[in-house]
C-alpha cells in the first residue's frame, strides 16, 4: 500500500481525537474512581492537576527536544504512551494501590497528549496546501468530535454494560492510538521550513509580534475553558437535571457547536483575523447573555452559542503565527500551546476563586443583581463576569495584530 498526504492528514486528525479520548474520558469515570477505590475529592482534584502541569512541561520541554530526536519518533511515542496510560486506567489500580495506579496511568497520559499538543499541529501546517488555515481549523475540530464521541459512546456503554464493567471502556479506546501509532510509522511527514532559516529560541522570545500572540493563546484557553469546565454544574444547578443530563446538555453540546465552528471556518467562511475578532465579540456576548439572563434555559444556550464562538480562537492563532512568524517552527508552536494550557487552567481557576468567595461571603448585592436567584448559581454567574476579561482581551489583541500589517 502507498501511503501519500492524504494518511498524513488522516493520522494529524486521529491525532487529535486521541487527545480528546485521554483529557476527557477519565473525567467520566471519576465518580467511580471514588466509589471503587475510596479516593477523596481532594484526591481526584489532584489527578486533575497532576495532568495539566505535566502536559504544560511537556509543552515546554518539547521546544528542545523534539527537533532533535525528530517528529516520527516522537509522535508515534505520543501514541504509544497514550496507550499505556489508558490500558494503565484499567489495570494499574489492581496491580498496585488503587491511587498510584491511577496517578501512574494519568502521568502517561499527559506525557503523550502534551507530545500531541506540540506535534499534531505543525505537521498539518507543514503539508502542501493553499489554504492553511482551513487545514488547522478542520484539524482542530477533530478534537471537538472526539470529545462528543467520548461522552456519547462512553455514555451508551454505561447504560449497556453498566459501570461495574468500566475498566473494559478504556481498553477499547486505547485501539484509537494503537492503530494511529501504527499509521504514523508509514506516513510521509514534512516539517515547516523558512527561506531566512529558523529563528533561535532566544530569537523568537524577543519579538514582541510572539507575546502577542502568546496573549492570544492565553485568551484563547480561558474564553474556552472558563465556560466549558463550568457548563455541567451550571446546567445541573439552573435546570436541576441528573448529572448524565448536565453532561450532555452541557459540555457536549458546547463541544458540539465548537466543531460545527471549526468546520464552517475551514470551508472560508471569512479571514482568519476577521474571523477571530467576530468570534472574540460573539464570546463577549454569549457571556453577558448567560451572566445576565433571567431564564435558565437561555443561560444555558449562551453557553453552548460561547462553544461556537470559541472555536475559530485557537486555531486560528496558530496559523496566524506561522504565518506572520516564520521560522518560528517547533519552539513557537510548544510555546504557543504552554500558553493555551495556561489559559485553559486560569480561565476555570478564576471562576471557581471568585465563586467561591462569593458563596462563602454571601454579598448582599447578589440578591438585587441576580434577582433573589439561589446563591450557588447566583456565584457562578459572577464567576463568568470575572472571566469575561478574556474574550474582551482576545478582541483587543486581534485589533491590535490586524494593524500591523506587515510580516517578518
Amino acid at each position: 500500500m502507498r501511503f501519500t498526504y492524504r494518511h498524513t492528514r488522516l493520522a494529524c486528525y486521529t491525532g487529535y481525537i486521541t487527545q480528546a479520548i485521554i483529557n476527557n474520558l477519565s473525567p467520566l469515570l471519576f465518580l467511580t474512581f471514588q466509589q471503587e477505590f475510596s479516593i477523596s475529592l481532594t484526591q481526584i482534584s489532584l489527578i486533575i492537576t497532576l495532568n495539566f502541569f505535566i502536559q504544560m512541561a511537556v509543552d515546554l520541554l518539547s521546544a528542545c527536544f523534539v527537533d532533535r530526536i525528530g517528529y516520527r519518533v516522537c509522535t508515534v511515542s505520543a501514541h504509544v504512551l497514550c496507550v499505556l496510560g489508558l490500558a494503565g486506567l484499567s489495570v494499574l489500580p489492581r496491580l498496585m494501590p488503587p491511587y498510584a495506579g491511577l496517578l501512574t496511568a494519568t502521568m502517561l497520559n499527559a506525557v503523550g497528549g502534551g507530545l500531541l499538543e506540540v506535534l499534531v499541529s505543525p505537521l498539518i501546517e507543514a503539508l502542501p496546501s493553499d489554504h492553511k488555515e482551513r487545514e488547522m481549523s478542520l484539524l482542530h475540530s477533530f478534537y471537538c468530535w472526539g470529545h462528543v464521541g467520548v461522552v456519547l459512546l462512553s455514555t451508551v456503554y454505561f447504560l449497556a454494560l453498566g459501570t461495574a464493567r468500566w475498566h473494559i471502556l478504556p481498553l477499547l479506546w486505547a485501539l484509537v492510538p494503537l492503530g494511529n501509532a501504527i499509521l504514523f510509522t508509514k506516513t510521509p511527514l514534512c516539517l515547516l521550513r523558512s527561506e531566512s532559516g529558523p529563528l533561535s529560541i532566544r530569537r523568537l522570545i524577543g519579538l514582541p509580534l510572539f507575546w502577542l500572540m502568546f496573549l492570544l493563546m492565553v485568551c484563547s484557553g480561558a474564553s474556552e475553558q472558563a465556560m466549558s469546565q463550568w457548563t455541567s454544574l451550571f446546567a445541573e444547578e439552573g435546570l436541576q437535571v441528573s448529572k448524565t443530563l448536565g453532561d450532555l446538555l452541557g459540555p457536549c453540546f458546547f463541544a458540539l457547536l465548537m466543531g460545527l465552528s471549526r468546520l464552517l471556518f475551514s470551508r472560508g467562511v471569512m479571514p482568519v483575523e476577521k474571523g477571530i475578532l467576530f468570534s472574540s465579540l460573539l464570546c463577549v456576548a454569549s457571556y453577558l447573555v448567560t451572566v445576565f439572563s433571567p431564564w435558565p434555559l437561555v443561560s444555558l444556550i449562551s453557553c453552548a452559542v460561547c462553544g461556537f464562538s470559541v472555536g475559530v480562537m485557537w486555531p486560528g492563532t496558530f496559523s496566524l503565527a506561522a504565518r506572520r512568524i516564520p521560522g518560528g517552527g517547533t519552539a513557537m508552536f510548544a510555546f504557543l500551546a504552554l500558553a493555551g494550557d495556561i489559559g485553559c487552567c486560569g480561565g476555570p481557576s478564576l471562576v471557581g476563586a471568585v465563586s467561591d468567595g462569593v458563596i462563602s461571603r454571601g454579598a448582599s448585592f447578589l440578591n438585587a443583581l441576580w434577582h433573589s436567584m439561589p446563591l450557588p448559581q447566583a456565584a457562578l454567574k459572577t464567576g463568568f463576569l470575572a472571566a469575561l476579561i478574556f474574550p474582551a482581551l482576545m478582541a483587543v489583541g486581534i485589533t491590535a495584530l490586524r494593524k500591523q500589517k506587515s510580516e517578518l
